[in-house]
């Protein structure tokens, strides 16, 4: 009998539905869901409670490969949610775009270098796309990571994409517009971010 079959079995044994026993193991209903589907495994942590719940050894719920299988999975999810926080982060780091003196400044006989905010002499329509696909960047990245805090799995490949259409849109943009040193800093950024992206474990 496999894990998912042994679950289950548990399960109606002590007369619960998966909601209920989502909340013992204090874990979403579609967490325990997907386990008695044979779709996923539980991390070692929801393991340790399952186990204690029903006062079955882990060696009882998991078959050898099982434990392998469940292991290889609580790796390529935990590196993903690392990727997904750094990836999150680099597009907060987009505010860089806002605060460093990124754009040239006419100041009669001289160029200078100016934030964002003290850029005058850009068309206000140039300015406007500027300021909206750097807050764009900035509160995709902040979702991200509070996503990755509270373990929130559903929309995050949405995002990700998101994130990366935008990054390159800004690039190009940026190119277009004649603005080489912050095209320079948001290129950068969208490459950590592809980099980060490109060591995401396959399933």
């Amino acid at each position: 009998m496999e894990f998912h079959e042994k679950l289950q079995e548990l399960r109606k044994k002590k007369g619960l539905t998966q909601e209920e026993l989502a909340k013992e193991l204090y874990v979403s209903r579609t967490a325990v869901s997907k386990w008695e589907s044979g779709k996923g495994y539980p991390n070692i942590d929801s393991l340790k409670e399952i186990s204690k719940f029903f006062s079955v050894t882990i060696d009882e719920l998991l078959s050898s490969e099982e434990l392998i299988t469940a292991a290889k999975d609580e790796n390529r999810s935990n590196i993903g949610k690392i990727i997904d926080l750094l990836t999150g982060a680099a597009d907060i780091m987009g505010i860089m775009l806002v605060l460093l003196p990124l754009y040239p400044k006419n100041t009669g006989e001289t160029i200078t270098a100016v934030a964002l905010y003290d850029y005058t002499h850009i068309s206000p329509g140039i300015g406007c796309v500027c300021w909206v696909l750097y807050a764009a960047l900035i509160i995709i990245g902040a979702v991200k990571v509070f996503m990755n805090y509270r373990n929130i799995e559903k929309g995050r490949d949405i995002l990700t994409a998101a994130s990366l259409i935008l990054s390159i849109i800004t690039v190009l943009f940026l190119t277009v517009t004649r603005i080489p040193y912050a095209a320079s800093v948001a290129f950068l950024l969208l490459i950590i971010k592809g980099s980060m992206l490109f060591k995401v474990p396959k399933k």
